[in-house]
């Protein structure tokens, strides 16, 4: 009586999980070593002649603008200071977040192009988070 109604549930089971395959869909089972065979082969990796790649753009030269600063985007020239906390940069009351920091350094004179971020959260514990863009000397 036991392995009867063992039976019958692993057919329940063999049956609903063919259910879950949907239409069109074949369902493969274990292989001779236990795993369950593939039945398609992975797709290649993009080469970089590969039109469906998306191309990075070409790399701008240090500290220099890429591109137009985006709409919204505000300027910013003066004295990069550091802050109290190790790391914290700030130019004006703004906390500088991200950007060059080879160009970025306390008592350079820089042009930084980004936008005012007030409701980031940030460890530094002085100045508005300002998302740099992009930095140069000044």
């Amino acid at each position: 009586m036991r392995t009867a109604r063992t039976a019958f549930t692993a057919l329940i089971v063999s049956v609903a999980l063919a259910a879950c395959a949907g239409p069109g869909e074949e369902t493969a089972g274990p292989g001779p070593t236990g795993a369950t065979p593939v039945t398609s082969e992975p797709s290649p990796s993009p080469t970089p002649s590969d039109p469906q790649m998306p191309v990075d753009p070409l790399p701008t030269r240090k500290g220099g603008p890429s591109k137009p600063p985006g709409p919204g985007a505000t300027t910013l020239t003066g004295t990069i200071q550091a802050g109290v906390e190790p790391n914290c940069l700030l130019l004006d009351g703004n906390l500088l977040i991200g950007g060059p920091r080879d160009v970025l350094k306390p008592g350079t004179r820089v042009v930084v192009t980004g936008k005012s971020q007030p409701d980031m959260m940030t460890t530094c514990q002085q100045g508005t988070p300002f998302v740099v863009e992009s930095a140069r000397p000044a």
